[in-house]
């Protein structure tokens, strides 16, 4: 149960990194917004991830969603955690209170979990359905906050739970939200949908691979879509699994997403060296960088390689 609850903290933090300086480069070509955009859907999914993983914490640390209540207000550092069932649904809230505890960012906001009684999270097919209210992150570098909406599900498509992992050897959940309301620094707001697998396999420690489940025409493997902030409209694909390894720091060690049907096509690419060359991990302190490419005007190719 510590290993998992640590992991699920270690990873939610390192996917902070990711797109932190994207905004301070100086393209052309319409680059600013494509930067501009790679960051929001970097910042959107990150943090639903993240929310993703301290719901996966409490729910292995509440049995009742199997039985007893035990320390439930120690399991997420920034938040406090309550029960109040009703007779038709098991129900846990989660209030995010600001607390400074996670180095890069602060948390409001309130997710409600629930689901019917006559279902148990360790069964196949168990859905948990998750209502963010008012999910405001503020990153403490810039000041900047993005502040999330709507209702999103979890689905244990295999059974079982993530702490039985080592002796269980993979365990699935299909993330989907057919409308997640997002509000950005700017003030703008959009509608953003969500359709993901994540897969939990042990391989000397925890391994977690995600991909885009949703197919809109020929286009398959998509993982969120809807209208960024300029009014563009635009589906990321996870075009190779996101790999994040227990045994290489919790890091996001690998993955490809293309962001489609902007300007022009980005493809970011994750786990590599300084020159763009895929890393092996790169010890404790050490940076894997990403790199984001687009083809601009006269056919001119964009590259940037930026550290995370």
């Amino acid at each position: 149960m510590k290993n998992t609850r640590l992991f699920f903290c270690a990873a939610a933090l390192s996917a902070l990194f990711v797109f932190s300086s994207c905004t301070k480069n100086d393209v052309s070509d319409n680059g600013t917004q494509l930067t501009t955009h790679t960051e929001d859907q970097s910042r959107f999914s990150n943090e639903t991830d993240a929310v993703d993983n301290d719901v996966n914490v409490v729910i292995d640390g509440f049995a009742a969603f199997n039985g007893k209540v035990s320390g439930l207000n120690s399991l997420i550092c920034d938040a406090t955690v309550s029960m109040d069932s009703t007779v038709s649904l098991r129900r846990i809230t989660i209030t995010f209170n600001g607390t400074n505890c996670l180095g890069t960012r602060t948390r409001t906001g309130v997710v409600v979990l629930t689901m019917p009684l006559t279902q148990h999270w360790v069964d196949a097919g168990a859905v948990l359905t998750m209502n963010i209210q008012n999910l405001r992150i503020t990153r403490l570098s810039d000041n900047k906050s993005i502040t999330i909406n709507g209702v999103r599900t979890i689905t244990n498509v295999s059974g079982g739970r993530l702490r039985d992992l080592a002796s269980l050897g993979t365990i699935v959940h299909d993330v989907a939200s057919a409308g997640m309301q997002i509000t950005f620094d700017d003030g703008s707001q959009r509608t953003w949908q969500v359709a993901k697998r994540r897969t939990f396999t042990y391989n000397n420690g925890i391994v977690v691979s995600t991909i885009g489940t949703h197919t809109d025409g020929t286009t398959t493997g998509i993982a969120e879509w809807g209208t960024n902030r300029f009014g563009n409209a635009f589906v990321t694909v996870i075009t190779q699994p996101m790999v994040i390894r227990q045994d290489c720091d919790f890091r996001l060690v690998s993955g490809q997403v293309t962001h489609k049907r902007l300007f022009a096509e980005v493809v970011v690419t994750f786990g590599l060296d300084a020159s763009g060359n895929a890393a092996s991990c790169p010890g404790a302190g050490a940076s894997y960088y990403f790199k984001l490419v687009w083809t601009g005007v006269n056919g001119l190719v964009r590259t940037v390689i930026l550290p995370y």
